[in-house]
Formats: C-alpha cells, sequence, structure tokens
C-alpha cells in the first residue's frame, strides 16, 4: 500500500508521497496509476518527497521530485510546490512568519508561511530570477503565433489575446495549446498559456500544461504569464493573475530580480492505494 496526502492549489491537485513510501516502486508507472481520474486516486501530478537536514536558519527543509500525470518528469511547479509546504507546515505545525527551504529539480524555492488556517495556507514563494525573449512560431496550417518564450525553471509560451473565449488563430486554446506544446521550436515540450489583460493590475489567463493538458491553475503558469505583460509593459507589479480556478499575485521588479508568487494552498485528504 502507498500512503499519500492529497492538497490542492487553485484547483490544481497534486498527491504527496514520500520517497520512502514508494522505495522500489517504478515511479512513472506508479504515478500515471495514482493520477487516473476514473481508476486511481486523481490528480495534475504526484510530488515525491524527502526530509533533508533541517537549515538552522529556516524550520525545516525538504527535497521535491515532480512528475506529471503522464508520467513524465517536470523541473517545477509552483502550485505543487505550495501543496507541499502546506503539508510541511501541517507536519512541523509551522505558524505565520515560518520560511520552509523546498529543493526542487530547478532550484531551492523557499516558501514563507503568510497566513494558517487549519489545512489551508497563504504562501508566498521566490521563484527565482525569470527569463524571457519574444517569439514566433508557425503552425502546422501555416498561420503565425506571437508570443513570449519565459523560464520560471521550466519552459513557457505565453500567447496575449484580445477576446473573452482566448481563440486564436480562429481556434480554441486547447487546440493551439495542443500543437504547441508539442511543437518542434520546443525540443522538452512546453506549458502554454493564453493571457488577456484586464487592467494594468490584473490578466486573466487559460493553461495548458506540458504532461496534463487543460488545467485550473498553474503557479509557474501565472508567473509566466505576469512576467510576460510584464515585460511588454502592459502592467505593472504587482499583478493579480487569475485562473478558473482561483487567483494568485505574482510580485516583479523586473528583470535580473526574483520574482515572488502569492497564493493559498489545501490539504484535502490522506488515505493509502495499491
Amino acid at each position: 500500500m502507498i500512503s499519500f496526502t492529497k492538497a490542492h492549489a487553485c484547483g490544481n491537485d497534486f498527491l504527496i508521497v514520500t520517497e520512502e513510501a514508494a522505495a522500489g516502486r517504478d515511479l512513472a508507472e506508479l504515478t500515471r496509476r495514482l493520477c487516473a481520474r476514473n481508476t486511481g486516486v486523481g490528480a495534475d501530478g504526484v510530488e515525491y518527497f524527502a526530509w533533508k537536514i533541517a537549515d538552522p536558519s529556516k524550520r525545516g527543509a525538504g527535497r521535491i521530485r515532480l512528475y506529471n500525470a503522464d508520467g513524465s518528469i517536470a523541473e517545477i511547479s509552483g502550485n505543487g510546490t505550495r501543496c507541499v509546504a502546506a503539508w510541511m507546515a501541517d507536519h512541523l505545525d509551522s505558524k505565520a512568519g515560518d520560511d520552509l527551504a523546498i529543493e526542487t529539480d530547478a532550484g531551492v524555492r523557499v516558501c514563507h508561511v503568510n497566513a494558517r488556517n487549519g489545512s489551508s495556507v497563504e504562501v508566498t514563494t521566490g521563484m527565482g530570477v525569470p527569463q524571457f525573449k519574444p517569439h514566433t512560431l508557425k503552425l502546422i496550417d501555416g498561420a503565425e503565433v506571437v508570443g513570449v518564450e519565459v523560464s520560471t525553471g521550466n519552459p513557457h509560451f505565453v500567447i496575449l489575446v484580445e477576446n473573452e473565449d482566448f481563440r486564436v488563430a480562429n481556434r480554441t486554446w486547447t487546440s493551439i495549446g495542443s500543437e504547441i506544446c508539442t511543437h518542434k521550436d520546443f525540443p522538452n515540450q512546453t506549458n502554454v498559456e493564453f493571457v488577456r489583460i484586464i487592467s494594468e493590475s490584473e490578466i486573466q489567463i487559460r493553461i495548458f500544461e506540458r504532461g496534463v493538458g487543460p488545467t485550473t491553475s498553474s503557479g509557474t503558469g501565472s508567473s509566466a504569464s505576469a512576467t510576460a505583460v510584464m515585460a511588454l509593459r502592459r502592467c505593472v507589479s504587482p499583478v493579480n493573475v487569475v485562473a478558473p480556478g482561483g487567483a494568485q499575485t505574482v510580485t516583479w521588479d523586473g528583470p535580473g530580480s526574483e520574482l515572488h508568487l502569492t497564493g493559498p494552498a489545501s490539504l484535502i485528504a490522506r488515505g493509502e492505494a495499491w
């Protein structure tokens, strides 16, 4: 039996499984089975966790490796990292003001606990220094799509749209997202975000996530989307990023500085699976 905790951040759901509990298992196969919506527990991915030696300056420190629902490995998930922070906060009985250091495949992320109410926390996470550049790609039908390539520790392609249904080149955002995700310009695939600017301090987004498909929210996707609109000088920090699953806030002082992401995460279930 595999013990797990299920958590979500704005509807983006993850299972947290310790490396000890999963020892000896094929993690890709285990992830696909656990994440199956109809025959498994159901989740967008699994965060495999191990405690590290505590950093003297912090309450606790851990190491995670993220597997997407399809069994592929991702460098990082902003929402997944925040879910792990909620799990650590529960384990350590963390208080507002505590910091939790989480090592990911994209580097160490420090999660600052702003507030905690039972199984729910609000966390501000240092997301590293984003990298960005304009990028135009050509679709199979010959249409060109202009966007911004953003790295927040994992890859993103951000497209600005003007319409409420997020259509691009007369196609649905899910159709375009599926094609761009596996486009030849991105040999390791990419996450795709569609961004509609509401004001200089708020945007709406839709997310096609690498290894998952359409998702209700994404922490790195919110970070990448805000980076793109601020880099293009269409919005100013802080930016409220509204996804179907809820809102997160991104603050960024511009190129060369670390970006910070603030949002909620909640533990919702514990159990065991075969």
